[in-house]
């Protein structure tokens, strides 16, 4: 699979809702949808819920995606993702998520630094 990034610096192309999705296997989309109802506290969460063809295409949704304010952000101001972004260095909203997701972090710089 190619490599998908995220507006918010996730790797979409990694993500096991997305893999489920873009493979159609359908028990590994309901596994996915299981993991969410407990990781998440998603009590409600259906295989319709982690549907998702990533976060920059056209296409599918997950829940995730489809409710992410820094998605919504990012689409907003018509950049590939928040390294790209000229307020990334000072921007609240993506500064919370990336503290609790290091990796995310990591490859926003990097792709920030080769710009």
């Amino acid at each position: 699979m190619e490599l998908l990034i995220g507006v918010c610096g996730l790797t979409c192309s990694d993500c096991s809702a997305y893999i489920a999705t873009q493979t159609g296997d359908p028990a590994a989309l309901e596994k996915v949808a299981a993991q969410w109802r407990q990781e998440y506290n998603f009590p409600t969460c259906t295989v319709a819920d982690v549907i998702c063809d990533g976060c920059i295409t056209v296409g599918r949704k997950c829940s995730h995606c489809a409710d992410c304010e820094i998605r919504a952000c990012g689409l907003g101001r018509g950049v590939a993702n928040c390294a790209h972004c000229s307020d990334y260095n000072t921007c609240t909203r993506i500064a919370g998520f990336l503290q609790m997701v290091p990796t995310a972090r990591v490859t926003l710089d990097s792709i920030r630094a080769a710009l």
